[in-house]
């Protein structure tokens, strides 16, 4: 089986938090990027998207 993740440069568990954050509440990509800043997580609201476009 191969890996969905061999390309990313971040952590499975991190992709699965974020997109997971953004699928299941009604928040913005921005709202996600400012909830993940809080808890000392630094990503962009485009790499939230773009992690759940593929």
């Amino acid at each position: 089986m191969r890996n969905p993740f061999r390309y990313f440069h971040s952590s499975p568990e991190m992709i699965r938090l974020t997109v997971m954050m953004y699928i299941l509440y009604p928040l913005s990509l921005r709202q996600v990027e400012d909830l993940l800043f809080q808890r000392g997580i630094d990503i962009c609201h485009v790499t939230v998207r773009f992690w759940w476009c593929r």
